[in-house]
């Protein structure tokens, strides 16, 4: 496949900054005594901001043909903003920052996966090859820094997204610049694929996926700190889930052409489903917890790949990155964001029972997808 490793290498860098940031962010922020509330709000924060800055560079980027100089300008002033998390005190200091940081850092990811297609052409069936980098970065990252939080105290955390951030941006550097192209006039206004049945519930199934990953996200490690579980081993069960959703990116291909996108969309979000009523009923029981991490390769593995086969296939050239981001936005963008923010305020009182709402949220999507969604398997 062409530019193979440096596309491949932008992933690894990407998610290596996820998997610093999701896992133990919520454990820096306690360590700075913020509240369970407040915990949950601020985890939402880059998902706030996804609700609108990914629509905005996408349409930059479709607009202008720049996009991979939206990509650099996005992740550089990402990492220089972040610098200020360092001379922050307080709540508000620090959702501004967050908020300043995310604006940026939502210009990367989307436009990406549209540059990578692009450069896949008609192999873009295979993206699951390259994307199962960023899964291999997100389970480097995991490992090493559960570890060592053993160990070192929990500030290390910000210093470790500082540097990865400017690893990643190096990155954005090695892929190619392809001469810019102003697309032609779209046939079909982005607002009339809006009003499409079929997009409003895809977009309302990748909501309440995200949406049912809230707690999991906000509170899974501190969850298990509570059990009485190490911070070393959280961070294996975190990779066991991502090394789950490696080995399914690597038969993802042969899923796409062989199964409908709607059967791939509805079992992802069922076994999403299985995955929360096990963690929020059977968690003291470490053979549950490893089954539910392998159910991390339906959860996201294969929701993710099908929905971004999905958006290639519905939106066209004409829409590519602005249908990329709304993907982002009602998905990672909203879902993510009321997921974070409801999970934070009913941690204290529910504790891990919030893993239930979050299975019938998984479940509603499984049913609207079945009844409501239609589409073809995707051609060789």
């Amino acid at each position: 496949m062409p530019y193979y490793w440096r596309l491949s290498g932008f992933y690894l860098c990407y998610f290596s900054v996820l998997g610093t940031l999701v896992p133990y962010w919520g454990l820096y922020l306690q360590g700075e005594g913020f509240s369970a509330a407040q915990i949950g709000l601020l985890m939402a924060v880059p998902q706030i901001t996804k609700l609108g800055a990914p629509n905005l560079w996408g349409w930059l980027a479709d607009r202008t043909g720049q996009r991979l100089r939206v990509i650099r300008g996005g992740n550089l002033a990402a990492a220089l903003v972040f610098i200020s998390v360092f001379f922050v005190d307080g709540f508000w200091a620090m959702l501004a920052v967050l908020a300043g940081f995310s604006f940026f850092w939502n210009a990367v990811l989307a436009q990406f996966e549209v540059v990578t297609l692009n450069l896949l052409g008609d192999r873009s069936h295979r993206y699951a090859l390259v994307r199962l980098w960023g899964s291999v970065g997100f389970i480097i990252a995991v490992l090493w820094l559960g570890a060592a939080l053993d160990h070192l105290p929990v500030t290390l955390v910000p210093w470790t997204l500082l540097v990865l951030l400017w690893v990643l941006w190096l990155c954005t550097l090695a892929i190619p610049s392809l001469p810019a192209r102003r697309p032609q006039k779209a046939r079909t206004s982005l607002l009339a694929m809006l009003r499409r049945r079929d997009v409003q519930v895809f977009l309302a199934c990748a909501f309440l996926m995200q949406f049912s990953h809230g707690p999991y996200y906000t509170f899974y490690t501190i969850y298990l700190d509570e059990l009485g579980i190490s911070r070393g081993q959280a961070g294996m069960l975190w990779a066991l889930g991502v090394l789950a959703e490696v080995l399914l990116f690597l038969v993802m291909p042969r899923l796409l052409t062989g199964f409908s996108l709607r059967s791939l969309l509805v079992v992802s979000l069922l076994l999403a489903a299985l995955r929360w009523l096990l963690i929020g009923t059977l968690a003291e029981q470490m053979a549950v917890l490893v089954f539910a991490q392998l159910l991390h390769a339906a959860s996201f593995g294969s929701f993710h790949a099908t929905a971004i086969a999905w958006v290639h296939r519905h939106f066209g050239g004409e829409h590519a990155g602005q249908g990329q981001a709304l993907y982002a936005s009602f998905g990672f963008g909203a879902g993510w964001a009321v997921g974070a923010s409801l999970s934070g305020l009913m941690w204290e009182r529910l504790g891990a029972d919030s893993y239930l709402i979050a299975a019938g949220a998984a479940l509603l999507g499984a049913v609207l997808a079945l009844k409501a969604l239609h589409s073809p398997v995707v051609p060789n």
